[in-house]
């Protein structure tokens, strides 16, 4: 695996344009588990009716149960070393952009500054009568869902229901910086769903280098992979940034 750590380290120093794809296996490691895991959030509650916009319109404070859980999930989790990896890999000036199907903010708190986000942030919250947004901190919320200040209603994440449409500005920057890429970072996700499972395949057609970092072997490994790193993200990922420093020394 060293080899292939190099490996990937080389082509990512000389690239003149890389991103990363980053999945739930990438927050799994800071003890938030995949919705679809033991354990994960859909094992007690039904996505198609707690995570669907038509849900959330009949009867939101059923709703905020599994909200409120959601949220404390998110809010005691912290950026584990991939988080911070990625991060670092940015400030060195060899990461453009982090694509996340994640919503728990860890990218951000970790100090990722080019943050596109398919799915929204749990750490929003808006209004989906009137359209305001605002921030979780400026409502106590604890037992009771927090209300639009503007119209009464109550607010809901700014994350993306099922039923609700991806943001069409994080769908059509990810997907040009796809088609610029020469080296793309598959970090915890198996990339089949789409949207995000264009962006590897974008950047491929387009003579993109696919460096995949996963636990276990993805439907896109012997498909369009380049160099697959196995292994818990929260390892592997600041070897390979120590890698790239050892090069740049």
């Amino acid at each position: 695996m060293d080899d292939l750590i190099k490996t990937a380290a080389k082509i990512v120093k000389d690239s003149i344009s890389t991103i990363a794809l980053t999945g739930a296996g990438i927050s799994v490691e800071s003890g938030i588990p995949d919705f679809r895991s033991a354990g994960g959030l859909w094992t007690r509650y039904n996505p198609e009716e707690y995570a669907h916009i038509d849900g959330f319109r009949r009867n939101p404070r059923k709703i905020w149960k599994m909200i409120f859980e959601l949220m404390d999930m998110t809010r005691n989790a912290m950026p584990n070393p991939a988080h911070i990896a990625l991060a670092q890999l940015e400030e060195m000036g060899l990461l453009k952009a982090v694509i996340t199907q994640n919503i728990d903010n860890l990218h951000q708190r970790a100090g990722s500054k080019n943050v596109i986000e398919f799915h929204g942030n749990s750490e929003r919250l808006q209004c989906i009568y009137c359209g305001a947004e605002y921030a979780p901190d400026e409502f106590v919320i604890e037992n009771e869902p927090p209300q639009c200040k503007k119209c009464g209603e109550i607010l809901k994440p700014s994350v993306v229901f099922f039923g609700e449409m991806i943001p069409h500005n994080a769908l059509m920057e990810s997907q040009n910086l796809a088609s610029d890429a020469r080296v793309v970072l598959v970090i915890g996700t198996s990339a089949v769903v789409y949207p995000a499972s264009s962006i590897p395949h974008i950047a491929k057609a387009n003579g993109a280098y696919i460096i995949e970092f996963n636990l276990e072997k993805t439907v896109i490994t012997p498909m369009i992979t380049d160099i697959f790193i196995q292994g818990k993200v929260g390892e592997t990922l600041p070897k390979f940034i120590e890698a790239i420093k050892a090069l740049q020394a």
